[in-house]
């Protein structure tokens, strides 16, 4: 039963890091042709750096994935405000009160919940033999 298992984890963890591999080439390919678009108009915007922006925080969260085997709580809750300031800047002239509030709502909500994981990382922190 236990070889069983172990089969079943590798063939897990094998199929996870194909996954992240795909990801992570999909990023790039994606930050190339961001790039390639950039050049092509001549011009460089805040919406284009700040998708370039969150191109690298994939990327980096793929990296801490597979160095530790571990995914950071915060790293997508960082990808998700950026995306939303991306959302407001791209359709600024388009939103009107009550979407503007809601979209500074959802800002506000994700910043209180990356203080709050930060918060209970600092004051009750993992053991070292946790490996949950």
């Amino acid at each position: 039963m236990k070889a069983i298992s172990r089969i079943g984890h590798k063939a897990i963890t094998w199929v996870e890091d194909v996954g992240l591999i795909i990801i992570a080439f999909s990023t790039i390919i994606a930050v190339g042709i961001e790039i390639s678009s950039m050049f092509e108009a001549r011009t460089v915007t805040l919406a284009d750096l700040l998708l370039l922006f969150i191109y690298l925080e994939v990327l980096a969260m793929v990296a801490i994935y597979l160095d530790s085997g571990k995914l950071p709580v915060r790293m997508p809750l960082y990808i998700a405000i950026v995306a939303l300031a991306r959302y407001m800047i791209l359709d600024m002239k388009s939103l009107d009160t009550w979407r503007m509030l809601g979209v500074a709502g959802a800002v506000l909500l994700i910043s209180l919940a990356i203080f709050v994981i930060r918060y209970g990382h600092t004051r009750f922190p993992y053991s070292k033999e946790d490996n949950s």
